[in-house]
């Protein structure tokens, strides 16, 4: 009976746009969990003691969150279940991550250490480099590039399908990357592998996102941009870096950077110009920028 409350709850979130991966994961754990002790339906107590078996504070929350969510859902149709606390597992602290904005230096030595990696002779040193230089050079999000196919690589450039907003999009290429694209091609298809995808590990299975953030964090560990223990840059600061770099080249033309916010959003598959927004950080070159049209607007209001 929970099992087929919960199949169909995920059914309803995925219709309504959501992908629903890791939260499906998360709520067929607390079934499985709450169906072995024998309950039919949600029970607070199974709730907190399922959630209390997560290693972290914020997993621990996590977990409450996600099925108390399923739970208000099929409450309204069967009034058994029951609905635990929000802060039931006490209040949970929120710290906010602080973007990365990498230099060019620090991409360059990035890219120069993962093309150390071993096994020398395998394809994983110069397709972790080609992933990590495609992340940085376009901005795509990191599930966008692993899902890549060779037929998404076009002439055009590369076509990101079922994006995040559950649409398809072209992001053209600069020559200097597509240029580094067919030469990894060209030694992606010397390795054997169980289907096209482009990017792949030492077994020809696609890449998976815990491995290249497993690889990433070892890499800035090794070049000195995270500590052991400590938070750090992300994957995802590449995309961040992209957009802000991107706009730095705009200069201190209004109407310049206005169409560029349009085309950048689209480029990086927004669903809104305001999304992009969020991906702004200020920087020496930007804060100057916007120095200098704050000195030619006052200029031009004094006169």
């Amino acid at each position: 009976m929970l099992n087929d409350a919960m199949t169909k709850y995920v059914e309803m979130r995925r219709a309504t746009g959501f992908k629903f991966v890791g939260a499906a994961g998360m709520l067929k754990s607390f079934v499985a969990f709450a169906e072995a002790r024998g309950d039919e339906v949600v029970r607070a107590a199974t709730v907190l003691d399922w959630a209390a078996l997560a290693p972290s504070p914020q997993q621990r929350h996590n977990r409450l969150i996600t099925v108390r969510l399923f739970a208000l859902t099929v409450k309204a149709e069967d009034p058994r279940h029951d609905v635990p606390a929000p802060d039931a597992m006490g209040r949970t602290c929120y710290y906010e991550r602080r973007v990365h904005i990498y230099t060019a230096g620090e991409i360059s030595r990035l890219l120069q250490a993962t093309a150390k990696l071993g096994p020398k002779d395998s394809i994983r040193p110069v397709m972790y480099t080609t992933l990590f230089g495609l992340l940085a050079a376009t901005g795509l999000r990191v599930s966008e590039a692993l899902a890549l196919q060779y037929d998404d690589v076009t002439e055009d450039g590369l076509i990101i399908r079922e994006t995040k907003f559950k649409k398809n999009r072209l992001v053209p290429l600069h020559e200097t990357t597509r240029r580094v694209l067919a030469a990894y091609i060209s030694v992606r298809k010397r390795h054997k592998a169980s289907n096209d995808s482009l990017f792949i590990n030492t077994f020809g299975r696609t890449l998976k996102y815990y491995s290249a953030k497993t690889v990433f964090v070892q890499l800035t560990r090794s070049i000195g941009l995270r500590e052991a223990g400590r938070r750090g840059p992300r994957i995802h600061d590449f995309r961040h870096t992209f957009a802000v770099r991107s706009l730095e080249q705009c200069g201190c033309d209004r109407d310049e950077v206005a169409l560029h916010m349009v085309a950048l959003s689209t480029y990086m598959g927004h669903a809104h110009v305001t999304n992009t927004y969020w991906y702004m950080e200020a920087t020496p070159i930007l804060m100057r920028q916007i120095a200098e049209a704050a000195e030619t607007m006052h200029q031009g209001a004094v006169q």
